[in-house]
């Protein structure tokens, strides 16, 4: 269910991860604290994610233990669409998530909470996820909707606020909330006022500028469509990713399964590559 993938990781990568949340959705997100900062709520905001829990399934959307999406993933260079490589996406929650992508060769991504590993098949090779690659899972949980919707958010010590309406469409609106976390980033959600839906997902990332070595913010924003109802569950089958206004990636669902049984094996690293499976 989640709605941010990774984006496959080249020979010489930073992982990216896909879904947004496929975006919507993913694993409880895990972070290390010493104390834990009071989370803080504001009763229109509150309001706004009970409309649009109920919207996504309600008790069935917060009873979903495990999912299955398969599809295409494409990135975008220049907003130019590249070849689509298939994936399959194999969620467990809380906190274990297993993306496998076949284009001329297989690649695994897999998490469970804090740590990680890889399989690339052109390089023969499995290693454990860089501590970059583990930061870019846990923003990966941050800012899904599933955070949001489950409450995961609370045990960090994050603050909802609400942002106000926006301009959706001509003659349509979305009602939008902000997380603010302890350490000040922020992610915004947007959704439709008619519905109740989850539409939009925005926030700022910040990284070095090779040139000046200051620091540089990008605009980071998901576009939540084609919104699907699987036994009585609903999510978004297509999830656009802009950075700084330029479409860098389309995740696109084919098929949807929940709460089917998902072995503890499915996550754990293999010995070598002949016990890949």
């Amino acid at each position: 269910m989640r709605k941010t993938l990774f984006a496959p990781i080249k020979p010489q990568p930073a992982v990216k991860f896909l879904l947004l949340f496929l975006s919507l959705g993913i694993t409880a997100p895990v972070f290390a604290q010493a104390e834990k900062p009071v989370a803080q709520t504001d009763d229109k905001a509150q309001q706004i994610i009970q409309s649009a829990l109920q919207a996504m399934g309600g008790d069935r959307y917060l009873t979903v233990k495990t999912s299955i999406g398969r599809g295409l993933f494409t990135e975008f260079a220049g907003g130019v669409s590249q070849v689509p490589v298939k994936f399959v996406d194999y969620i467990s929650y809380p906190g274990k998530e297993r993306t496998e992508f076949s284009g001329r060769a297989r690649l695994i991504q897999t998490n469970v909470n804090e740590s990680g590993w890889i399989y690339d098949q052109a390089a023969l090779t499995i290693k454990d996820q860089s501590p970059a690659q583990v930061e870019d899972f846990k923003m990966a949980m941050r800012v899904g909707i599933e955070n949001l919707l489950r409450g995961w958010w609370r045990s960090q010590g994050a603050t909802l606020s609400y942002v106000g309406r926006r301009e959706a469409t001509v003659g349509r609106r979305n009602e939008t909330v902000r997380l603010t976390y302890p350490d000040g980033f922020w992610v915004e959600f947007e959704f439709s006022a008619d519905t109740h839906l989850p539409a939009k997902v925005l926030f700022v990332k910040k990284q070095p500028n090779r040139d000046t070595e200051e620091m540089d913010e990008i605009k980071e924003e998901d576009r939540l469509a084609k919104m699907i109802t699987i036994d009585g569950i609903t999510a978004p089958f297509v999830i656009d990713h802009y950075r700084n206004g330029i479409q860098t990636s389309r995740i696109g669902y084919d098929s949807m399964e929940y709460n089917k049984p998902l072995a503890d094996s499915l996550f754990a690293k293999p010995a070598n590559i002949k016990a890949i499976k």
